[in-house]
Protein backbone atom coordinates (compact mmCIF):
# COMPACT_ATOMS: atom_id res chain seq x y z
CA UNK A 1 0.00 0.00 0.00
CA UNK A 2 2.52 2.56 1.12
CA UNK A 3 4.70 1.86 -2.40
CA UNK A 4 1.44 2.20 -4.54
CA UNK A 5 0.75 5.54 -2.63
CA UNK A 6 4.57 6.47 -3.05
CA UNK A 7 4.41 5.77 -6.80
CA UNK A 8 0.83 8.00 -6.88
CA UNK A 9 2.46 10.66 -5.55
CA UNK A 10 4.90 11.70 -8.22
CA UNK A 11 8.18 12.94 -8.45
CA UNK A 12 8.79 15.06 -5.21
CA UNK A 13 8.07 12.11 -3.41
CA UNK A 14 11.69 10.69 -3.96
CA UNK A 15 13.40 14.07 -1.85
CA UNK A 16 10.79 13.30 0.32
CA UNK A 17 12.20 10.41 0.86
CA UNK A 18 15.72 11.35 0.64
CA UNK A 19 15.44 14.18 3.49
CA UNK A 20 13.98 11.20 5.85
CA UNK A 21 16.80 8.72 4.88
CA UNK A 22 19.21 11.82 5.71
CA UNK A 23 17.21 12.60 9.04
CA UNK A 24 17.08 9.30 10.23
CA UNK A 25 21.01 9.11 9.78
CA UNK A 26 21.63 11.51 11.81
CA UNK A 27 19.19 10.63 14.55
CA UNK A 28 21.41 7.26 14.67
CA UNK A 29 24.47 9.16 15.06
CA UNK A 30 22.73 11.62 18.06
CA UNK A 31 21.39 8.31 19.58
CA UNK A 32 24.74 6.19 19.19
CA UNK A 33 26.19 9.66 21.00
CA UNK A 34 24.22 10.58 24.19
CA UNK A 35 23.67 6.50 24.64
CA UNK A 36 27.74 6.60 25.09
CA UNK A 37 27.98 10.09 26.82
CA UNK A 38 25.23 8.26 29.49
CA UNK A 39 26.32 7.29 32.70
CA UNK A 40 25.40 7.07 36.69
CA UNK A 41 26.36 10.79 37.23
CA UNK A 42 25.73 10.78 41.03
CA UNK A 43 27.67 7.49 41.62
CA UNK A 44 31.01 8.92 39.18
CA UNK A 45 30.69 12.14 41.55
CA UNK A 46 30.63 10.00 44.69
CA UNK A 47 33.88 7.93 43.08
CA UNK A 48 35.72 10.77 42.29
CA UNK A 49 35.28 12.40 46.29
CA UNK A 50 36.76 8.91 47.26
CA UNK A 51 39.20 9.01 45.15
CA UNK A 52 40.48 12.39 45.64
CA UNK A 53 40.22 11.96 49.28
CA UNK A 54 41.85 8.06 49.79
CA UNK A 55 44.17 8.76 46.62
CA UNK A 56 44.58 12.39 45.35
CA UNK A 57 44.98 14.18 42.14
CA UNK A 58 46.62 11.55 40.35
CA UNK A 59 44.35 8.64 40.79
CA UNK A 60 41.30 10.68 40.29
CA UNK A 61 42.51 11.69 36.62
CA UNK A 62 42.95 8.52 35.97
CA UNK A 63 39.34 7.69 36.81
CA UNK A 64 37.90 10.31 34.63
CA UNK A 65 40.08 8.97 31.66
CA UNK A 66 38.31 5.51 32.44
CA UNK A 67 34.69 6.89 32.39
CA UNK A 68 32.74 7.86 29.39
CA UNK A 69 30.70 10.84 29.11
CA UNK A 70 30.94 15.22 29.08
CA UNK A 71 30.76 14.84 33.33
CA UNK A 72 34.16 13.05 33.41
CA UNK A 73 35.42 15.36 30.59
CA UNK A 74 35.50 18.64 32.44
CA UNK A 75 36.23 16.96 35.70
CA UNK A 76 39.33 15.94 33.95
CA UNK A 77 39.95 19.26 31.96
CA UNK A 78 38.96 20.83 35.44
CA UNK A 79 41.53 18.54 38.00
CA UNK A 80 44.66 18.74 35.36
CA UNK A 81 44.98 22.32 36.38
CA UNK A 82 44.30 21.96 39.92
CA UNK A 83 48.24 22.52 40.73
CA UNK A 84 47.71 26.05 39.47
CA UNK A 85 44.85 26.56 41.95
CA UNK A 86 40.90 26.77 42.05
CA UNK A 87 40.86 29.86 40.31
CA UNK A 88 42.29 28.04 37.29
CA UNK A 89 40.51 24.90 38.13
CA UNK A 90 36.91 26.89 37.51
CA UNK A 91 38.25 28.15 34.48
CA UNK A 92 39.57 24.80 32.96
CA UNK A 93 35.72 23.54 33.68
CA UNK A 94 33.39 26.33 31.86
CA UNK A 95 36.00 25.92 28.86
CA UNK A 96 35.61 21.89 28.95
CA UNK A 97 31.75 22.61 29.60
CA UNK A 98 31.37 24.99 26.80
CA UNK A 99 32.80 22.30 24.12
CA UNK A 100 31.19 19.47 25.18
CA UNK A 101 27.88 21.34 25.17
CA UNK A 102 28.66 21.86 21.16
CA UNK A 103 29.40 18.40 21.13
CA UNK A 104 26.58 17.08 22.21
CA UNK A 105 24.75 19.86 20.39
CA UNK A 106 26.74 18.72 17.09
CA UNK A 107 24.44 18.01 14.17
CA UNK A 108 20.87 18.60 15.56
CA UNK A 109 20.97 21.54 12.80
CA UNK A 110 20.38 18.96 10.46
CA UNK A 111 17.58 17.41 11.93
CA UNK A 112 15.97 21.22 12.29
CA UNK A 113 17.06 21.07 8.67
CA UNK A 114 14.55 18.00 7.47
CA UNK A 115 11.79 19.02 9.95
CA UNK A 116 11.92 22.39 7.93
CA UNK A 117 12.47 21.18 4.42
CA UNK A 118 10.17 17.86 4.66
CA UNK A 119 6.85 19.99 4.66
CA UNK A 120 8.10 22.36 1.75
CA UNK A 121 9.10 19.86 -0.51
CA UNK A 122 5.57 18.32 0.43
CA UNK A 123 3.62 21.72 -0.25
CA UNK A 124 5.77 22.07 -3.50
CA UNK A 125 4.37 18.37 -4.68
CA UNK A 126 0.74 19.80 -3.85
CA UNK A 127 1.27 22.71 -6.06
CA UNK A 128 2.86 21.00 -8.88
CA UNK A 129 -0.26 18.45 -8.15
CA UNK A 130 -2.70 21.18 -8.52
CA UNK A 131 -1.07 22.41 -11.79
CA UNK A 132 -1.35 19.23 -13.57
CA UNK A 133 -4.97 18.83 -12.61
CA UNK A 134 -5.75 22.77 -13.98
CA UNK A 135 -3.57 21.49 -17.02
CA UNK A 136 -5.53 18.49 -17.63
CA UNK A 137 -8.92 20.67 -17.34
CA UNK A 138 -7.26 22.83 -19.97
CA UNK A 139 -6.80 19.91 -22.15
CA UNK A 140 -10.12 18.16 -21.95
CA UNK A 141 -12.39 21.12 -21.11
CA UNK A 142 -14.03 19.30 -18.34
CA UNK A 143 -14.20 19.46 -14.54
CA UNK A 144 -15.50 15.92 -14.05
CA UNK A 145 -14.06 14.28 -11.02
CA UNK A 146 -12.24 11.25 -13.29
CA UNK A 147 -10.08 14.59 -15.03
CA UNK A 148 -8.93 16.13 -11.86
CA UNK A 149 -8.77 13.34 -9.34
CA UNK A 150 -5.09 12.42 -10.22
CA UNK A 151 -3.62 15.72 -10.07
CA UNK A 152 -5.53 16.16 -6.57
CA UNK A 153 -4.20 12.73 -5.08
CA UNK A 154 -0.88 13.49 -6.12
CA UNK A 155 -1.25 16.58 -4.00
CA UNK A 156 -2.84 15.45 -1.12
CA UNK A 157 0.24 12.82 -1.07
CA UNK A 158 3.09 14.75 -1.38
CA UNK A 159 1.82 16.63 1.52
CA UNK A 160 1.16 13.72 3.86
CA UNK A 161 4.19 12.30 3.22
CA UNK A 162 6.45 15.70 4.05
CA UNK A 163 4.20 16.17 7.28
CA UNK A 164 5.01 12.38 8.59
CA UNK A 165 8.40 12.89 7.82
CA UNK A 166 8.74 16.40 9.44
CA UNK A 167 6.73 15.00 12.83
CA UNK A 168 9.18 11.57 12.45
CA UNK A 169 12.14 13.25 13.17
CA UNK A 170 10.18 16.43 15.35
CA UNK A 171 9.70 13.10 18.02
CA UNK A 172 13.51 12.34 17.42
CA UNK A 173 14.80 15.58 18.40
CA UNK A 174 12.61 16.42 21.27
CA UNK A 175 13.67 13.16 22.80
CA UNK A 176 17.72 14.44 22.04
CA UNK A 177 17.04 17.56 23.24
CA UNK A 178 15.73 16.85 26.86
CA UNK A 179 18.29 14.12 27.28
CA UNK A 180 20.86 16.85 26.65
CA UNK A 181 19.18 19.34 28.74
CA UNK A 182 19.55 16.70 31.76
CA UNK A 183 22.96 16.34 31.02
CA UNK A 184 24.27 19.82 31.10
CA UNK A 185 22.19 20.24 34.37
CA UNK A 186 24.16 17.14 35.67
CA UNK A 187 27.37 18.79 34.23
CA UNK A 188 27.07 22.04 35.66
CA UNK A 189 25.15 21.01 39.28
CA UNK A 190 28.46 18.43 39.35
CA UNK A 191 30.85 20.95 38.48
CA UNK A 192 29.69 22.97 41.50
CA UNK A 193 30.13 20.31 43.54
CA UNK A 194 33.13 19.37 42.24
CA UNK A 195 35.15 22.98 42.79
CA UNK A 196 33.72 23.11 46.41
CA UNK A 197 34.88 19.39 47.43
CA UNK A 198 38.24 20.63 45.79
CA UNK A 199 38.09 24.06 47.74
CA UNK A 200 37.32 22.19 51.36
CA UNK A 201 40.02 19.77 50.18
CA UNK A 202 42.87 22.60 50.13
CA UNK A 203 41.32 24.51 52.89
CA UNK A 204 42.04 21.29 55.33
CA UNK A 205 45.70 21.28 54.31
CA UNK A 206 45.84 24.94 55.16
CA UNK A 207 44.79 24.47 58.45
CA UNK A 208 46.95 21.38 59.13
CA UNK A 209 50.29 23.36 57.79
Amino acid sequence: MLVEYFVNGGPFMWPILISLAFGLAFTGERFYTLIMSSINTQKFFDDVNTTLDDQGVAATLELCEKTNGPVAEIFHAGLSRMHRGITEVEKAIQNAGSLEMSFLEKNMIWLNAVITIAPMLGFTGTVAGMINAFDAIAAADDISPAVVAGGISQALLTTAFGLIVAMIIQVFQNVFVSRIDKLVLDMEEHSVQLVDHLFELETKKKKKK
